[in-house]
């Protein structure tokens, strides 16, 4: 583990792989069978279980447990607080580890605090979940999805900005920072990037 920063009162137990650049901070416990990419910051008091996979430059913020067979691709922002499962249907009396449910966020997808992904769904490139929503379904790409459960309520671009779109149909929009097309075809959003200088791609 080069270049990597661990706080005193972290514990990376012996195993966990852990990419150049990345930050543990206080409290954290990363566990020996995780894989963590590089550049990625794990805040205050956050948990990595075995059986995870998180890509490169992910921010994990405080107060977030990423349990077993959940897999956040590149640059997924995880708000604080924020909630994965690993069990549909939890009881303390009886041992379902043989039934975990793989979670998978796709590249660049944004978690908003205090928000849940019940476990067993995906979450679409670049999908923004609101603070506080509860993920029962799977999540387009580009999604923007609030409430309790979550349902979709708009479109975001690639750098985080809402798309004047509708949600279903044709239609298209540009994203008014980088000012990237995204075309919208039968409820099915996609992007021509640009070759525009700090663009996400």
């Amino acid at each position: 583990m080069s270049n990597v920063m661990i706080h005193p009162s972290a514990i990376v137990d012996d195993g966990a792989q852990i990419g150049a650049g990345s930050r543990v901070w206080h409290f954290a416990h990363v566990c020996g069978g995780a894989h963590i990419g590089g550049g990625v910051s794990l805040g205050q008091n956050v948990f990595v279980g075995n059986r995870v996979v998180i890509g490169d430059n992910c921010k994990i913020q405080n107060n977030v447990s990423v349990y077993d067979n959940v897999t956040l691709e590149e640059g997924v922002f995880c708000g604080p607080s924020m909630v994965f499962t690993n069990v549909h249907n939890p009881r303390a009396l009886i041992e379902r580890k043989s039934e975990y449910r793989n979670t998978i966020v796709r590249r660049g997808a944004t978690l908003g605090a205090n928000c849940t992904v019940v476990c067993g769904n995906t979450v679409g490139a670049y999908a923004f979940v609101a603070a506080g929503a509860v993920i029962i379904r799977d999540v387009p790409d580009f999604a923007l999805m609030a409430g309790v459960p979550a349902r979709q309520i708009g479109w975001m671009s690639a750098w985080g900005m809402q798309l004047d779109l509708p949600l279903a149909g044709s239609a298209e929009a540009v994203c008014p920072h980088t000012g990237d097309r995204y075309l919208l075809t039968e409820g099915v959003l996609r992007r021509e990037a640009a070759d525009t200088e700090g663009e996400p791609t």
